[in-house]
C-alpha cells in the first residue's frame, strides 16, 4: 500500500471537481491506496511540497465537489515543465518518495498529459515505484486524435457546449427584440485553434431557424467575407447573430501568452469580438442599425448552472477509472472515454490510452463537420455533440439563495524536505 497525490492543471471546467471527487473516493475505497493528498495549485503544489491531507476532509465536503465548478477548491496552475528542467523533475520524484506517494493522478489537458508523461518516464528511469495516470479535462475538446479513437470527448466540453446552446437561445430572444437598432449581435467563444465551442451554438437551433452564423478557427473566413455574409443575412432576416471563435483571424490583437506559450486572449490588448464589431460597423449594413458585442470569458468554463448532468457523471467515472488503472500498477496511461458506435442511442465506455499518444496533441474540428458555406456545421456534428449536453437540469445545491460549493480548510502534510523554488520562478 502506498499514498496517492492528485493535482489539477490548466484552465478549469464546470465538472473538473467531479473528476477530483472520483479520484478521492475511488482511492478511499481501494485496498492499494493509503492516504490521499491533493497538491495545492497543481504541479506547483508538489514542487512546493504543499500537500493537502484529504483524509481530514469530511465525506460531505468531498461529495460537494460534484456540484462545485472551476478549480478553486485545491487550485490549478499554468506551469510548463520543459524537458531540460531536471531539477524540477527530480524534485517531483523526491517529494513523492518523501511522502511514500506511489500513485500520481493528474487532471488536465494536453499539456498536463505531457507533464504526467514526463514524470512517469523519469520515475521509471530512477527505478522509483510511482504509477502516473492522467485524467483528461478541457472545454475545448481539442485533446486526442481526429479519428476519435483515443478519446471521444474530454469532460468539460459537454457542459460548455450546453452553456453555448443556452446563451445562444437567450441572445436570439434579445436580438429578436432589439434588432430594429442593434441589428447584429457578435459574441466571442473560447477555442484557440479548435472550433468545437462556437460550433456548439448550433445546438440551440438544430433546424436552422435562427439568423445564426458561426465563424470557426478552421472556417477559412476573413473579416471581408464575414461582412458579406452578415449583409446577406440582414437582407434576408433584418438581423444576425455572429458567434466567433477567439482563434478567428481578426488582425493583431496585441497578443499575450501564458506559461505554455498559448495566446491568452483575455490578457491581450484587444479582443476578437471588438475587432469584428468595429469592422462591421465601419463597413456598414444594407439596413439601418449597428453591431454590438459580448464576451462571456471564463464564465463558459466556470459555471455550474448550465453544467451537463451527463458531463458531470462522465467526469466522475473517469476519475474512478484512473484509480482503477493506477491501482493495477500500470503507469504512463490516461483514463479515456469512448463511444459505443453500433446501434442507436448514446452509450460510452471507459478505457486507457498511453500518455505519450495524448501529450501535446491537438484535434481540430473535422473538416467534414464544417458546412459548405464555411459559417455553419453539419448535421453530423449535431448528432455527435447533442447527447453530451444532457436532458435535465443539473442539481445545484442552494443555501440562503446562493450556490453551496465545496469549501475545505486545508490541512497540509508536514514537510519532509527543504524549501524549494521552482525553476521557472527563479529570478536572475
Amino acid at each position: 500500500m502506498g499514498n496517492a497525490v492528485v493535482a489539477q492543471s490548466g484552465g478549469p471546467s464546470p465538472v473538473i471537481n467531479a473528476s477530483l471527487q472520483g479520484v478521492i473516493e475511488a482511492c478511499r475505497a481501494s485496498d492499494a491506496v493509503g492516504k490521499v493528498y491533493a497538491a495545492r495549485n497543481g504541479v506547483l503544489g508538489i514542487l512546493n511540497e504543499e500537500l493537502i491531507d484529504t483524509d481530514l476532509v469530511s465525506e460531505e465536503e468531498i461529495s460537494r465537489l460534484r456540484h462545485t465548478p472551476a478549480a478553486g477548491v485545491i487550485g490549478s496552475c499554468r506551469y510548463k515543465l520543459h524537458g531540460h528542467q531536471q531539477e524540477d523533475m527530480n524534485r517531483i520524484i523526491d517529494v513523492c518518495d518523501a511522502h511514500d506517494i506511489r500513485y500520481f493522478f493528474y487532471i488536465g489537458g494536453n499539456d498536463s498529459m505531457d507533464t504526467a508523461d514526463k514524470v512517469s518516464r523519469l520515475a521509471r528511469q530512477r527505478g522509483i515505484e510511482l504509477t502516473v495516470t492522467g485524467v483528461p479535462k478541457t472545454i475545448d475538446n481539442d485533446v486526442g486524435d481526429q479519428e476519435f479513437q483515443l478519446i471521444d470527448h474530454p469532460p468539460g466540453y459537454g457542459s460548455t457546449a450546453r452553456y453555448w446552446a443556452y446563451i445562444t437561445q437567450l441572445l436570439d430572444e434579445e436580438n429578436r427584440a432589439m434588432y430594429t437598432s442593434e441589428r447584429v449581435c457578435v459574441i466571442q467563444a473560447m477555442g484557440r485553434k479548435a472550433g468545437f465551442i462556437p460550433a456548439a451554438a448550433r445546438l440551440a437551433d438544430p433546424n436552422r431557424e435562427m439568423p445564426l452564423q458561426l465563424y470557426l478557427a478552421e472556417g477559412n473566413q476573413t473579416l471581408e467575407s464575414m461582412a458579406d455574409h452578415v449583409a446577406d443575412q440582414l437582407r434576408l432576416d433584418g438581423r444576425c447573430i455572429v458567434v466567433v471563435s477567439e482563434g478567428f483571424d481578426a488582425g493583431d490583437l496585441g497578443y499575450a501568452h501564458d506559461a505554455f506559450g498559448h495566446i491568452e486572449y483575455g490578457a491581450s490588448r484587444t479582443t476578437v469580438y471588438q475587432q469584428v464589431v468595429n469592422y462591421l460597423n465601419e463597413a456598414g449594413f444594407p439596413v439601418d442599425g449597428y453591431a454590438t458585442g459580448q464576451l462571456p470569458g471564463v464564465l463558459q468554463r466556470s459555471t455550474s448552472i448550465f453544467a451537463s448532468p451527463t458531463d458531470r457523471e462522465e467526469a466522475y467515472q473517469l476519475g474512478c477509472k484512473a484509480v482503477e488503472i493506477g491501482a493495477s500498477g500500470t503507469s504512463g496511461f490516461m483514463a479515456t472515454i469512448l463511444r459505443k458506435r453500433p446501434g442507436a442511442g448514446y452509450e460510452v465506455f471507459y478505457e486507457k490510452v498511453p500518455l505519450e499518444q495524448i501529450a501535446n496533441s491537438h484535434r481540430p474540428l473535422p473538416e467534414s463537420w464544417i458546412a459548405e458555406n464555411g459559417i455553419d456545421v453539419t448535421d453530423d456534428f449535431i448528432a455527435y455533440a447533442k447527447p453530451l449536453i444532457g436532458h435535465e437540469w443539473p442539481n445545484v445545491p442552494i443555501v440562503d439563495g446562493l450556490q453551496r460549493f465545496a469549501r475545505w480548510t486545508p490541512q497540509y502534510a508536514e514537510k519532509q524536505l527543504a524549501d524549494y523554488v521552482p525553476e521557472n520562478l527563479r529570478r536572475g
